[in-house]
């Protein structure tokens, strides 16, 4: 619990349209399960996050369906039980007892996002200790409603609001791979705010902008963005929580300090007057048109100067989603970002060693000593 936590704790993560948030809940639970079960080897661990991945994939829901509960919360509990039952070598009926158990334990709601609150960490960290808990009981015989997907009051009704067929959920199985709709965010914050941060990120190098030179900024997002992310900016009792979740703050962040990095997201960094200084001159706008483009990241911005110079821009797809996917150096960026930003940095001989045992994962004997390497030496 307490490591998904932390994963979830710089919102610097993977997450999958409409805001099922996978890896950050997923990873921990796997190398709890390799714990309890006295080891794992590399190939089979990379075997069974891909098992929890495309499980926890297959049944996240619409946006509709979710109507402002968590993804997380909802279907991420399925990944993680699946990552810990595939580890802990359930047989197939233990296995539908883990997920129905999980089922029990699904909720959450994108008010905490809203507000700002820190439960947002906390939701990652129940569903990593939920996995690992169900497949544990099940294992040990405890059983769940074997009807839990289809059931009159199992998964697609009550959270699927009888709106999704559950052969869709099995449809092409070992064929089509949907945890390949994961996105990886181009900038530490929610992925609503990815596309109107690189936007702003885009305008201000074009035209060489001071803070200064903004007279006006309005930013267009489709209604669930907005929804998420629209509302006026308060630094409320989470800075950093109400910071990443909020375009207005984003766009003033980027045209302020032209990037977007984990330090920017500090209590201290939000607080900057010079960012707060211009959150009054960003408006923020429901836009249902950007729905016909297709994709919940779809967003235009356009600035407009004291020189009187208007700059304009539009995005259907923002960095780090599938359809517009970062390559490899954009990957080590994000990581070296949550290498300098720890509290208590990791040597840099133990970040080598760390990416390279990564790098060849499926050669690993027992990925419990990842684990170590992750643990920063104390002084």
């Amino acid at each position: 619990m307490l490591n998904a936590v932390m994963c979830r704790a710089l919102d610097f993560c993977d997450g999958m349209a409409p805001g099922l948030h996978i890896g950050s809940a997923l990873i921990p639970a796997g190398l709890a399960a390799a714990e309890l079960r006295g080891g794992c080897d590399g190939r089979e661990f990379i075997t069974a996050l891909i098992v929890g991945a495309e499980v926890g994939s297959r049944l996240n829901l619409t946006e509709e369906a979710y109507n402002g509960f968590d993804p997380t919360g909802v279907a991420g509990v399925f990944a993680t039980t699946a990552v810990a039952a595939r580890i802990l070598n359930l047989d197939e009926d233990q296995v539908l007892n883990a997920l129905a158990l999980a089922f029990n334990r699904c909720g959450a709601s994108f008010q905490s996002n809203v507000d700002g609150s820190l439960a947002v960490r906390l939701i990652e960290g129940w569903v990593a200790e939920t996995g690992v808990t169900c497949a544990q009981l099940a294992k040990i015989g405890l059983t769940g409603p074997a009807n839990f997907i289809g059931g009159v009051y199992g998964y697609l009704h009550l959270f699927g609001r009888d709106k999704i067929e559950a052969s869709s959920i099995v449809s092409e199985i070992g064929e089509t791979w949907r945890f390949n709709e994961l996105l990886f965010k181009s900038y530490p914050s929610c992925g609503c705010t990815l596309g109107p941060t690189d936007l702003a990120l885009q305008i201000a190098r074009e035209a060489k902008l001071t803070p200064e030179l903004v007279a006006s900024v309005e930013v267009r997002l489709t209604p669930y963005a907005y929804r998420l992310v629209g509302h006026d900016f308060s630094l409320g009792p989470n800075p950093t929580v109400s910071a990443q979740f909020n375009a207005q703050f984003c766009i003033a962040n980027a045209l302020v300090r032209g990037a977007s990095k984990l330090n920017h997201f500090r209590t201290e960094a939000v607080s900057d007057p010079k960012v707060l200084g211009l959150l009054g001159r960003i408006k923020v706008i429901s836009d249902p048109d950007l729905e016909s483009r297709g994709h919940v990241s779809s967003v235009e911005l356009a600035v407009v100067t004291t020189e009187d110079r208007t700059y304009t821009r539009r995005l259907d797809v923002a960095p780090g989603f599938p359809e517009n996917p970062l390559n490899d150096a954009e990957h080590r960026s994000r990581f070296e970002d949550c290498m300098a930003y720890a509290a208590i940095p990791l040597p840099q001989h133990q970040v080598t060693q760390l990416v390279a045992m990564i790098e060849e994962m499926e050669q690993v004997a027992d990925v419990r000593s990842l684990v170590r390497l992750l643990v920063a030496p104390i002084a």
